[in-house]
């Protein structure tokens, strides 16, 4: 089991909230008061599981700016009253940002009894094959279970859940 400090449970806490006061918020309407606290909540929650320096690392990195500029920009914008554009403000730069664990997150569901066997059906796994490969610096990256097989002609499964391929 994963030990936690104390201060990323509260973090653990402050982000929990702040997605369902997001949550909350959407369902009845798009109300700015409690989107705003979801927002300020969420982003709190994250600078205390990740820590202070990491999480200005993280948003601040060069080829991420784009990102943390919708991001930000959608927290500013549903701060100052215009809830359902800075809600896809706020979408779209969460999606930039963290386009890089999506596949993470997509091979851990596939471990799962119930859902691995969902998005193992035909049509989603098409849409979810997908989403475990991405292009990083030239690099391609397939983040591969136990029972998929390479790519490549050599037909042998893999023990490792990362695997590089460099592009010809």
């Amino acid at each position: 089991m994963i030990s936690l400090t104390d201060s990323q449970k509260i973090g653990m806490g402050l982000t929990g909230f702040g997605v369902f006061f997001l949550f909350f918020g959407m369902i009845l309407f798009f109300d700015k008061a409690l989107l705003a606290i979801g927002n300020i909540l969420f982003v709190a929650g994250l600078a205390f599981v990740i820590g202070l320096e990491r999480t200005f690392r993280f948003f601040f990195q060069k080829h991420k700016m784009k990102a943390t500029s919708f991001f930000l920009g959608g927290v500013f914008v549903v701060l100052i009253g215009w809830p359902i554009v800075g809600v896809v403000l706020e979408f779209y730069g969460f999606f930039l940002l963290f386009r890089g664990f999506f596949p993470v997150v997509v091979g851990f569901i596939r471990r799962i009894p119930v859902l691995g066997s969902i998005l193992n059906l035909p049509f989603i796994s098409a849409v979810c094959g997908q989403s475990g490969r991405e292009q990083h610096h030239g690099i391609t990256v397939t983040f591969c279970t136990q029972r998929r097989l390479f790519e490549d002609s050599r037909f042998f499964k893999t023990q490792s859940p990362i695997r590089l391929i460099k592009n010809s």
